[in-house]
């Protein structure tokens, strides 16, 4: 038995002095193509081809500075021995167990003759390393998956021993090349490793492993690629885990031992604490330079996909839907503790905050109705932090956060029309009525303060997209839906206790187009009153939406008196608004001067 790996080690050290012999040959074959392509012409025609330099000549002077020919033949060397040693393998003329023996020894050979390369700046040291690297990584799970020779857990082991012993070879010698295959390879092998239905907590294991060594790969040599698509593979299995999990509780079936149902609340916190601190960090060390895209967003999708697949596995399980609320608030508020923790680090501009800011909006969108027990009574909650970052961003000069106040408005009040449009809803009116003139009262009061101040001149999106910032606009409309679903809250209110079910339908549709008039003729005394060429268009854009109601729906549903009343309110509008709008051309005093146009 000690005959055999000393002979094995013989003939590796005989194939790599075969490797060098056959480099040295090509290196002279390249040398001799360069000598050919640096002759001068013997011709008068040298100095007009000095002039336009041959493509061909360009390209063969390319490659051999590059050394193409060089790592293509060696590639080609090495790949013929592993091919060999897998058609002996494959004949039975070795067993299997010494054959995937044989190659792994073959490829930690290469990676180690890969590390002496390194030592003596060998431009074909990163060949022998990657092609290692990827072979180890090929036999672990071809052995593995198709042979079922090697168990799962040496397998994994060998995989991140695989990635640990590249990111030596990067750390010592500032190579990037190891780090990037042996990190990438270790993530897809991993994943690839009895997939559909690998033994999750192990490859739990291994994509923390390869995200903290891609999380200091990025940092060390900029590969933001490579964290993009660990990120995605990470994603899809813990997905995957997830989703098999809670379909297998939700059917009423004992979960199997590779699902691991004990193992998937603790190993997902895992992933979203080690997500959130390289964040962190990464924003921290960036500063004051550039904040690279992915540490901005990341953030974000963290928390968006944690707390969802956490939802639906606590629902699978049958947990307390209030108590994972309530972790979500906390974590949340702790996202925004974090934004302000960031903003005072870099009082001009606050760089980084807003991917704190926006994640804790987002998280807290999602926990509040579970903590709250009714998304009616989180949405005001909303609406005042969307004020709150308002506020903030002027004192952080970030024009950022002030675009993620506008969509925190916004979104508050969508989500709101989006509950009180279900007829189910309409008997909480207490609930209703108090978060919609929530919502309206705070959007209102948002959008006058963003009117008295204008945005940050250092904010790239209101200095080069939204210069005049014509998105507040949006947040006026957004407060102007909720003052209409309060109303429209009361009249269903007021018409239910006065009138029979039966008419109950028509009256509350004609009602609606009653409200949408009257309030485009209050806007329309407010544009006239103030000189607001603001307030005056949107009181024209619902004078249209009212049209639109009376004449589209109205007129062909309704009957009766509600709908005399209907298209009454709108005429009396249209009269209000020719009498106002005749007179708007009149001069007024300057200093009541107040448009925006």
């Amino acid at each position: 038995m000690t005959d055999k790996p000393s002979s094995l080690e013989s003939r590796v050290e005989q194939l790599a002095a075969q490797v060098e012999a056959l480099t040295l040959k090509v290196d002279a074959l390249s040398g001799k193509i360069a000598l050919f392509s640096a002759r001068p012409a013997m011709n008068g025609a040298a100095s007009r081809d000095d002039d336009f330099p041959d493509p061909s000549e360009a390209l063969l002077s390319w490659v051999g500075r590059s050394s193409l020919l060089q790592r293509l033949s060696t590639i080609c060397f090495l790949l013929v021995v592993a091919v060999v040693l897998r058609t002996v393998t494959d004949n039975g003329m070795v067993n299997l167990q010494l054959g995937y023996i044989i190659g792994m020894s073959y490829a930690a050979a290469l990676m180690f003759m890969g590390w002496r390369r390194y030592r003596r700046a060998n431009p074909l040291a990163p060949i022998f390393t990657a092609c290692g690297t990827v072979l180890m990584f090929a036999i672990v799970v071809e052995t593995h998956a198709h042979f079922d020779a090697l168990p799962s857990v040496p397998a994994y082991i060998l995989l991140m021993l695989t990635g640990l012993g590249t990111a030596v070879i990067s750390y010592v010698y500032r190579a990037p090349a190891p780090v990037a295959v042996g990190n990438l390879g270790m993530c897809i092998a991993g994943a690839a490793i009895d997939y559909p239905n690998p033994f999750f907590p192990y490859l739990g294991i291994v994509l923390i492993t390869a995200n903290l060594l891609g999380y200091f790969t990025a940092r060390a040599h900029r590969y933001s690629w490579l964290r993009w698509i660990l990120l995605l593979v990470t994603l899809f299995m813990i997905n995957l885990w997830g989703i098999k999990l809670g379909m297998t509780l939700l059917g009423g079936e004992e979960p199997p031992r590779i699902l691991a149902p004990a193992w998937f609340l603790p190993l997902l916190t895992i992933f979203t604490t080690i997500y959130v601190t390289m964040a962190f960090m990464g924003i921290i060390r960036s500063l004051p330079g550039k904040i690279s895209r992915f540490e901005l967003v990341l953030p974000t999708i963290n928390v968006a996909w944690a707390f969802v697949l956490v939802q639906y596995v606590v629902f699978a399980m049958g947990g307390s839907k209030i108590m994972l609320g309530a972790i979500g608030v906390i974590a949340g508020a702790g996202h925004l503790s974090v934004a302000m923790w960031l903003a005072g680090r870099d009082p001009k501009g606050a760089r980084g905050t807003n991917a704190f800011l926006f994640a804790g909006s987002v998280l807290l969108a999602l926990a509040l109705p579970l903590a709250t027990g009714s998304i009616l009574l989180s949405l005001p909650i909303l609406a005042a932090v969307a004020f709150w970052a308002a506020v903030m961003s002027a004192k952080w000069h970030s024009g950022s956060v002030r675009l993620t106040s506008y969509l925190l408005q916004i979104y508050a009040t969508v989500a709101l029309a989006v509950v009180l449009l279900g007829w189910e809803t309409i008997s909480s009116f207490p609930a209703s009525a108090v978060s919609a003139g929530g919502i309206a009262c705070l959007g209102l009061m948002q959008y006058r303060w963003c009117r008295s101040r204008k945005p940050p001149e250092e904010s790239a999106f209101f200095s080069r997209i939204d210069k005049g910032d014509f998105s507040a606009v949006a947040i006026f409309l957004a407060a102007l839906m909720s003052a209409f679903f309060l109303l429209r809250v009361i009249a269903h209110r007021l018409l239910e206790m006065t009138l029979a079910p039966a008419d109950l339908n028509n009256a509350l549709h004609c009602s609606q187009s009653v409200i949408i008039n009257l309030s485009a003729i209050v806007l329309m005394f407010f544009a006239q009153a103030y000189r607001n060429r603001e307030v005056r268009n949107v009181a024209i854009l619902v004078t249209v939406i009212g049209a639109v109601n009376v004449f589209l729906y109205d007129l062909i549903k309704a009957h009766g008196m509600p709908l005399v009343i209907s298209v009454l309110s709108f005429g009396l509008a249209t009269a209000v608004e020719s009498v106002i709008l005749g007179r708007w051309q009149r001069p007024s005093p300057p200093a009541q001067d107040n448009d925006r146009s």
